[in-house]
């Protein structure tokens, strides 16, 4: 039964908190876990997508110093590890496995070219290695969309239990005057109100988060087609 049936009405949001019923508090408490739960992968992904977005930088501000894919390849493997140094060492690997010694002869121009098959294969190889970084920075993005989506249930969910425990207990105490009913809906909604909390925030980062990966899946895609381009150039395909 409500706190207004049996004890002191509740004067301010927190004693609507603690007055309220076992049901109201496990939905509260599930709320409370999925607010941690998103900040934490919202602090953790903005500081993911921050981190690479100034390798990024740093990566093509060394890449457009060079005048050859190779003098690139020296160059960005002396950077820290990155997505982009790794699509670039996949690529160079790669052709390196179909044109063993090639490398070492790789300053300019000239050179055995790769056929159609293997410039076909070069192009999964690269795409793969691009679905591997985006599936690596996609990973618990997806669960604020989750959090977003369920909070707001959870919420509504703890209010219709609370109304009805507050007509249960209008039903038992024989009063349905407004000051007896007014704290058990306050009650209810505390949940409601509590759902919209945890959720806008996790929808908000949800869609700012999967705008920057998709900008970054397109600089990766981007950035593999520059490798090919180069390379044709020159005269490696």
């Amino acid at each position: 039964m409500t706190a207004q049936f049996g004890g002191a009405i509740p004067q301010t949001p927190w004693d609507l908190v603690t007055t309220s019923s076992a049901a109201t508090k496990g939905v509260l408490i599930i709320l409370a876990t999925f607010s941690v739960a998103s900040w934490f992968i919202i602090v953790l992904k903005w500081w993911q997508f921050r981190k690479v977005r100034s390798q990024g930088v740093r990566f093509f501000g060394v890449v457009e110093k060079t005048r050859s894919l190779a003098d690139a390849y020296h160059a960005v493997m002396m950077l820290p590890t990155s997505p982009y140094g790794r699509l670039m060492r996949e690529a160079v690997n790669f052709f390196s496995e179909l044109r063993p010694g090639a490398l070492k002869e790789w300053s300019s121009e000239g050179g055995d070219a790769l056929s159609n098959t293997q410039l076909d294969v070069l192009k999964m190889v690269l795409a793969k290695e691009v679905a591997a970084e985006r599936d690596g920075i996609t990973k618990f993005i997806t669960w604020l969309a989750t959090i977003g989506s369920v909070s707001p249930l959870l919420g509504l969910l703890g209010t219709v239990l609370g109304v009805m425990d507050s007509f249960i207990g209008i039903a038992s105490g024989g009063s349905g005057n407004i000051s007896a009913v007014a704290p058990g809906i306050a009650e209810a909604l505390v949940t409601t109100v509590m759902g919209l909390a945890v959720a806008i925030p996790a929808v908000i980062a949800y869609n700012l988060f999967v705008n920057r990966l998709r900008l970054f899946t397109g600089e990766l895609e981007g950035f593999a087609y520059e490798i090919i381009g180069t390379m044709a150039r020159e005269g490696r395909l």
